[in-house]
This record gives structure tokens, sequence and C-alpha cells, in this order.
């Protein structure tokens, strides 16, 4: 394979599953170039663009001339091809419960997701409070993590695995805008937040925004 793969992202570096996509590269420690995408000015629509990438998203990644979009299906193929640095557990079944939490959280919580966007983050908070329907979602998320989460300090499945970055991130939505989140989910997010792969990402020059 050739030794540097390419790593399409928003130019924003605000896209949650842009993040995960760079830091799993990160953590395999492989060789990679930035391009970024307008998403704004619609470059993700053009035709290049779409005819490499099929669902004309971002991430998407060009490995040895093969491209592949949908960040989890980049971070499964990353694993297989390079299994140095495992981005899941290894074992069947802790490997499947972090694919179930994976897929939950990035296909639930809408009411989060829209109320607390990624610029909470990576640009400024909100003073909007969480809507009723936010903080009903907020609370089905707090009562199903707790019990995986006994130290803060530590990891979902013992050892440090991508599904650690989505669930921090969906928690840092709150935890960065001032909302009440339990104080233990509160500093696992934070911990996890200090990873030096997720501080590389959190370090990119971001243009301003209205």
């Amino acid at each position: 394979m050739s030794s540097k793969i390419q790593l399409y992202v928003d130019h924003l570096f605000a896209s949650p599953y842009s993040m995960s996509v760079f830091v799993a590269l990160v953590e395999k420690g492989l060789d990679f170039d930035i391009i970024n995408i307008d998403i704004d000015a619609g470059e993700q629509h053009s035709a290049e663009y779409a005819k490499l990438s099929i669902t004309r998203r971002v991430p998407m990644i060009i490995d040895d001339g093969f491209a592949l979009t949908e960040s989890s299906a980049i971070t499964e193929y990353l694993d297989y091809v390079y299994p140095d640095g495992p981005l899941y557990p290894r074992a069947p079944r802790a490997k499947a419960r972090a694919r179930q939490l994976q897929a939950w959280i990035r296909s639930d919580f809408m009411p989060i997701r829209e109320e607390r966007s990624t610029a909470v983050i990576f640009y400024r908070p909100t003073n909007n409070p969480l809507s009723e329907n936010a903080q009903q979602a907020a609370h089905r998320l707090f009562e199903a993590i707790d019990p995986l989460i006994e130290d803060p300090e530590a990891n979902l499945f013992g050892e440090w695995s991508i599904v650690d970055v989505d669930l921090a991130l969906l928690l840092n939505r709150m935890v960065m805008n001032g909302d009440d989140v339990p104080p233990k989910l509160a500093a696992y997010a934070k911990n996890q937040w200090k990873r030096p792969s997720v501080v590389q990402w959190t370090a990119q020059a971001r243009p301003d925004i209205d």
C-alpha cells in the first residue's frame, strides 16, 4: 500500500465523525494528509467528490486508491487492515458491545445533537437551555452509561477504544456548555479529552464562524 492516506474532513474541523476518523488514524500511527472540504460551499456535492465518496459526506479516506466514507465503516476497515493499535476490543462480545454503543450514540439522542451542536465544543457555548425532550434524552443516556463507567479515569472496556471518543464527545456537548451532567460522567468526558490524539484534533486551526 502507499505510505500516506488521504483524509477528507469538514473545513470547520467540527464534525464528530471526522474527529473519530482523525483520532483513529493518529492512534494507529498512520501517516496521512488532511484535505479540507468546505461543506458550507457544498464541495461535498461536487461531481469529483461524489464519484469517489458515493455518499457525498465527510469524512472520507483514500487508502492506496480505495475511497471509503462513513466513519464507523472507516474505523472498522482501519482496524482490520492495520491491526496495530486496536480501535475496538478484540474479544468478540466486548467488540459487539462496543459497536452496539457506537451505533446507538450515533443514531439516537437527536434532541441533544440538535440543541448542542459541536460548535459548543469547538467554538463557543450557547445560552439556550435544553428543551424537555433533550433533558429526557440526556437522562436516558446518563442512566444507561452510568453502570458502564465505574472509574472516570478509566475506559469503557479496559483498554481505550474509539467508542470512548464517541461517548465523550456526546457528553461534552453538554459538559462544555455548562449543562447538568452527573459528576462521574463529566469527569470521564473531560479525562478522555486529554488523550493526545484528541488534543491534536481540538488544537486544529479553525476558521471563524458567525
